[in-house]
């Protein structure tokens, strides 16, 4: 069968992913929609959540916040992040988030351009119950 481009992409297709703490939901790739400079998804972080620390050796990484509170730690240093406020994170900067707040919070990322290989492009820098040990204990970076 062959997939046809362009092509809509709805959340619910895209398998979870909570390999880095929340659920992360990434849409747009090069599989499912034949991308070639970048991938894009959802963040999905319930009350007293996170998505682990890491950095992106190849990547900048925009972010886009739809709804809930959070917190985002650069390079260790807290900020918050609300509704209608977008980030651009850039390449090997740590970050962290964490929803601070008493509901669901959203958030669109994108990251590009893309690595040479997936197994590159996110370097995990703390372990998470769900991760096993930072990813770049693994990838030798």
């Amino acid at each position: 069968m062959t997939t046809q481009y362009p092509r809509i992409v709805n959340v619910d297709e895209a398998p979870e992913n909570r390999r880095h703490g929340a659920e992360l939901r990434t849409m747009l790739t090069p599989t499912t929609c034949g991308s070639t400079s970048g991938f894009m998804g959802l963040a999905i972080v319930r009350p007293g959540e996170r998505i682990n620390e890491h950095y992106h050796p190849y990547s900048e990484e925009f972010v886009f916040v739809v709804c809930g509170d959070l917190e985002v730690d650069l390079d260790g240093e807290a900020r918050p992040l609300r509704p209608n406020q977008g980030l651009m994170i850039p390449i090997n900067m740590r970050h962290r988030f964490r929803n601070v707040g008493d509901t669901e919070a959203r958030m669109v990322f994108h990251l590009g351009p893309l690595a040479p290989r997936p197994d590159l492009g996110h370097v995990s820098t703390e372990e998470s119950a769900a991760s096993g040990p930072p990813e770049h204990a693994k990838v030798g970076s």
